[in-house]
């Protein structure tokens, strides 16, 4: 654990002086991607990493966010700040909804009802035109207030240098939970739920408010999504964000707080420059994942979680 918070603030201290080495914009949007994307892949780890759940409707949670926030900037004129806050309440409240729903079924049932759920709140966002402008979607969402009148290339830095302290917020909290007894608990669960029944643990409370935590997360990302692009549509429910959020955390490794920070990186540089080959570009994802759950099925981060497993077992 310590290594890997070792590593995890000398990246921080990379990132940080990253904008005044790379002074371009196409590089700065890249930065962007890459720290919306830790937030995903550090909310979706919570769940698929400690608990052992695989929620494939996670962007159920990033699309709630998103069009709070999008709703709250166009409709009601509220400042960044505020939808922000906004579109984690709210994301948290569904998750606990959500949670309480699909938390009681196992194993297929949980993967497809959750999946249900994000699929349903695509339909109505396509479908409610009153509220959220049908498959034109909301365009027009204005930027944070500190980065009006800016220059584009400044506008990026600041979204970059934004999207970072989000990041980093996630990451510390998932750095405080997996430290804290609800984080042991979790992975006792993971590990095996009735011998954790049996020393008194709760799996559906413990899986609950897990579910809401990465929710909250999720809603966050969501948030500074649509203040980032200007635009939110029905397609932000849609599966390929889902595709994404699962490579990412299977490639940088599950389970591990470095992973959800390495996986973002590599996934969005490969997008970035696979995108000539256009629809060919999904099936080589496929086989990157193929070949990371059959070579390494702990990830990238793989090797760090081995180690602190085997300096566990030298102390004890």
């Amino acid at each position: 654990m310590v290594l890997q918070r070792n590593l995890l603030l000398a990246a921080f201290a990379v990132a940080l002086l990253a904008p005044l080495v790379l002074r371009d914009e196409y590089l700065m949007h890249i930065g962007v991607l890459v720290v919306f994307s830790i937030m995903l892949a550090t909310s979706f780890n919570l769940m698929v990493g400690y608990v052992g759940e695989f929620p494939l409707g996670h962007t159920a949670f990033l699309g709630i966010g998103a069009y709070t926030a999008a709703l709250g900037a166009s409709t009601f004129g509220l400042p960044f700040a505020a939808n922000l806050v906004l579109a984690c309440l709210f994301s948290a409240a569904f998750g606990f909804v959500m949670g309480a729903v699909t938390l009681r079924l196992r194993g297929p049932f949980f993967v497809i009802i959750t999946l249900c759920f994000a699929e349903v709140l695509r339909i109505v966002a396509n479908n409610w035109v009153g509220l959220t402008n049908g498959p034109m979607g909301i365009a027009g969402i204005p930027k944070p207030a500190f980065l009006a009148g800016l220059s584009m290339l400044d506008q990026k830095v600041g979204f970059y240098y934004l999207g970072l302290g989000l990041a980093a917020l996630c990451v510390y909290a998932a750095y405080r939970y997996v430290n804290s007894n609800l984080g042991r608990a979790a992975v006792s669960v993971r590990e095996n739920r009735f011998v954790a029944q049996s020393v008194g643990i709760w799996p559906f409370y413990i899986g609950l408010l897990t579910f809401v935590i990465a929710a909250a997360m999720a809603g966050m990302a969501g948030a500074f999504y649509a203040h980032y692009v200007s635009f939110v549509g029905p397609e932000v429910f849609g599966f390929s964000f889902m595709i994404s959020m699962i490579i990412m955390v299977l490639l940088g490794g599950k389970g591990t707080l470095v992973g959800p920070v390495i996986g973002p990186v590599i996934v969005v540089l490969l997008e970035e420059y696979l995108r000539d080959f256009k629809e060919l570009r999904l099936s080589l994802f496929g086989l990157i994942v193929i070949a990371v759950v059959l070579f390494m099925p702990q990830g990238l981060a793989g090797p760090l979680a081995r180690r602190r497993e085997r300096a566990g077992a030298a102390k004890a």
